[in-house]
């Protein structure tokens, strides 16, 4: 389906017509917070693309490394470095009337409590208190949900939320922390629940397929997934500006189907004529999210799921490269 890296980086960063629609009427320029993570990129690039270069869009980070902030810049997007967690540098940071806040830790958290709560608590107040006067659509999880009956279809943005372990309590403090500030100083909000963006070279179900390739036996403590398109996760996420409200509207970002690991794993290796083998068995909860109401409210998603499957599959059965970073979904105790 993708001949190669810069096809698959064209087609996540393509926007639809309902990204323009939706820019069109949000003037202003765009700020990512936390720009250097996986998706960072992309959704930047598809915000460029979307506005024909008539906004400043700037990714924020610490960028870690010369080559990802030389990507952004290679695509027309201004760079500013800075800790997050610094008031005094983030008070710095120049006004923008779209915010995207994707800042927050997940991997690492176990052992680094403290940090973690730090990045996803503390930091958003500095994020609102800078931003008072901007749209913000804020990243969040479905980590904040309790794992729910596989038959359920999925917690939905009314349930009661019941992180299991550390990190998706830090999670769910991160939400009431953004809540508290769009309310109180009434910043305009859309709260994204992803769960879980995939791109080619990671995701759940490159995490499948790659067991599937070389050998490995699949764990089915797990046993059931939610996974969406980054290009549609990104798409949804801009489509969300049009949403955004005080107090903040929360959206369930993902695929509309609960997908079962075993049913997953035999139809990849169906496809790349590899065998497969598996440990343990599926228990009747997962961690699922329902995202009727994304569905009900933006535009229809670009990709099946049976499509990105197939071409997951395809991509690591000739080679396509990995990022080399494990979604760790089938965790059942939340520590990452």
């Amino acid at each position: 389906m993708f001949s190669s890296e810069a096809a698959l980086d064209d087609a996540l960063s393509e926007p639809s017509e309902a990204v323009v629609a939706t820019l069109r009427k949000q003037p202003g320029d765009f700020i990512l917070l936390g720009a250097a993570g996986k998706m960072g990129l992309s959704l930047a690039r598809m915000i460029r693309r979307a506005t024909e270069n008539s906004r400043r869009v700037i990714g924020v980070s610490r960028f870690t490394t010369v080559n990802d902030e030389a990507a952004f810049h290679a695509h027309g997007i201004e760079t500013i470095r800075c800790d997050l967690l610094d008031e005094a540098a983030v008070a710095k940071l120049p006004e923008a009337q779209n915010v995207i806040a994707m800042t927050g830790m997940k991997f690492g958290s176990t052992g680094n409590e403290w940090l973690t709560w730090g990045m996803n608590t503390y930091m958003p107040s500095l994020i609102c208190k800078k931003f008072r006067n901007s749209t913000v659509v804020a990243f969040s999880t479905g980590n904040v949900y309790a794992h729910t009956p596989i038959t359920s279809g999925g917690s939905r943005e009314t349930d009661t939320l019941n992180p299991v372990g550390e990190y998706g309590m830090s999670a769910m403090g991160r939400e009431r922390m953004y809540e508290y500030f769009s309310r109180t100083l009434s910043v305009r909000m859309s709260i994204i629940r992803l769960n879980y963006a995939c791109d080619l070279r990671y995701g759940v179900l490159v995490d499948i397929a790659r067991k599937v390739w070389e050998g490995q036996p699949l764990d089915l403590a797990m046993g059931h997934f939610n996974t969406i398109w980054q290009g549609d996760a990104n798409a949804w996420t801009l489509q969300a500006f049009g949403l955004a409200a005080s107090p903040p509207c929360v959206l369930n970002v993902t695929g509309p189907e609960t997908l079962s690991v075993r049913t997953v794993a035999e139809r990849m290796a169906h496809r790349m004529r590899k065998s497969v083998t598996f440990t343990g068995q599926e228990v009747p909860t997962a961690l699922l999210s329902n995202s009727e109401q994304a569905q009900t409210k933006l535009a229809p998603l670009q990709f099946t799921s049976e499509q990105l499957i197939d071409a997951v599959a395809d991509w690591v059965a000739t080679g396509g490269r990995s990022l080399g970073k494990p979604t760790h979904f089938e965790s059942r105790d939340g520590k990452f």
